[in-house]
């Protein structure tokens, strides 16, 4: 943490959006910890703005996921198409995860964001499983925000005392947030067969790799 702190201290604000928007892409960085300290730092030495701190932690976790995002549509998915049979992601496994992501994409990128390694790499799970655009953005503004504003309000009123408090609500909160996730997979495993031939109705014949169009080289031109 002291080198949390140090960044922050020499960088401000451009601390808080690097780490929280590289994290969001899919690089594990200690996000929750840069912005409690940033919002302790807020409320403490008043060389931020709280303010500030909430919004540039809400926009960097939007930005990031959602380029997280892009990049698993554009490179999840083929890996998953052309790649998946060999390490036993069969194309029934695939439209599973697309018909629950269609279903519960949006609960499912919303809660990822109160937890760590979840919050990682949703962005690239939702775009790999295409998930459609407007849930996904709705969902990851509102989870995104929601997340700083807690951490954001609670660690600048707290002050210094949420160090003592901060480990044990996360812990919390991951657990309760995994248990939900838990009793989600279990509740796949027992309905996988209605829920594969749900997705096989949505998602009717094989599955392709989109085709990346042709750039068409100018040809020469004739007086």
């Amino acid at each position: 943490m002291p080198s949390i702190v140090h960044l922050i201290h020499a960088y401000g604000l451009l601390t808080v959006a690097a780490v929280m928007g590289l994290e969001c892409i899919g690089i594990p960085l200690p996000g929750e910890t840069t912005m409690l300290a940033a919002s302790v730092y807020a409320g403490t030495k008043h060389d931020l703005n709280i303010t500030a701190v909430i919004v540039t932690a809400g926009a960097a976790a939007v930005i990031g996921r959602t380029i997280g995002y892009l990049i698993g549509l554009e490179f999840g998915y083929r890996l998953l198409v052309r790649y998946g049979p060999y390490v036993g992601i069969k194309e029934d496994r695939i439209k599973l995860g697309q018909y629950l992501f269609l279903r519960w994409g949006g609960k499912i990128v919303f809660m990822s964001q109160f937890v760590p390694v979840l919050r990682t790499f949703a962005g690239i799970f939702a775009g790999a499983n295409r998930m459609p655009w407007r849930p996904f953005v709705v969902t990851n503004f509102l989870g995104s925000f929601l997340w700083a504003v807690l951490y954001g309000v609670g660690a600048y009123w707290m002050g210094r005392g949420v160090e003592r408090y901060a480990a044990p609500m996360i812990v919390l909160l991951a657990v309760i947030t995994v248990a939900m996730f838990v009793g989600f997979g279990i509740f796949i495993n027992r309905h996988e067969t209605q829920l594969t031939v749900e997705a096989e109705r949505v998602f009717p014949g094989p599955l392709r790799v989109p085709r990346r169009p042709r750039l068409r080289r100018p040809g020469k031109r004739t007086i």
